[in-house]
């Protein structure tokens, strides 16, 4: 049998997303194939707190250099290709791609390929204020004739701190769902970008009636299929 590519997940950014990208990628194998032979995998975790102070402060060369020890890590390790469990370091994309060596799989790039395909036209992009005002994740979406919409400031505010307060915690509180269903339902959006990989824990598709784009699951599926197929 010919051996999948070996998977490197750079994570700590924060804990929730990397569990999840490490749980999924495994049961979606065997889901599949219905055997053992799962894609070898290296993590490489992050200081999610030094990582957070330079991305808050806008501190980019720190801010490149600091992903960039981690993707070295993984490259250290024998990975064939990385996937950054989190939205916002993709926000510096292209930059991270040309100094790695081996290839980066886009979460925005793979997010808004599926929202096209699914004839999409306007998206309400939720997540971190670093993700929701970088140009970089918007023009992928733009590149496939995507209309992306944000939330106030105000709402900015309100989500960052519902995701670092509580989401990378682990914790799920009803009062927090519900003010997210109601930020949606003030949009006129036909879907809605879940731009950070932990919001899925307190968001799923019953809860709203427009499209709900899960970025970390689209990610998940798109690198095992790169690690089988190519």
């Amino acid at each position: 049998m010919k051996a999948s590519k070996r998977i490197g997940i750079l994570g700590g950014i924060s804990l929730e997303s990397t569990v999840r990208y490490y749980d999924s990628l495994l049961k979606k194998y065997y889901k599949r194939r219905k055997d053992y032979h799962y894609p070898e995998i290296v993590i490489f975790s992050l200081d999610f707190q030094r990582f957070s102070d330079f991305e808050e402060k806008g501190r980019r060369e720190h801010y490149i250099q600091y992903i960039m020890q981690g993707i070295e890590s993984l490259e250290n390790g024998g990975v064939d290709f990385i996937v950054m469990a989190a939205n916002s370091p993709h926000s510096e994309f292209g930059e991270i791609q040309r100094r790695a060596r081996v290839p980066l799989l886009n979460i925005a790039e793979v997010t808004a390929a599926k929202a096209h395909g699914m004839g999409i036209t306007k998206a309400l992009l939720l997540g971190i204020k670093h993700t929701i005002r970088s140009s970089s994740y918007k023009e992928a979406y733009i590149r496939n004739g995507i209309e992306v919409i944000v939330p106030s400031d105000t709402e900015q505010d309100e989500i960052e701190k519902i995701i670092f307060n509580e989401l990378v915690l682990g914790i799920k509180r009803e009062s927090s769902r519900q003010r997210m269903v109601s930020i949606i339902d003030g949009y006129p959006a036909d879907a809605v970008i879940l731009g950070c990989t932990e919001l899925p824990l307190l968001l799923a598709q019953e809860d709203v009636a427009q499209r709900l784009l899960d970025t970390a699951a689209l990610h998940i599926e798109a690198a095992l299929d790169y690690a089988l197929e190519g």
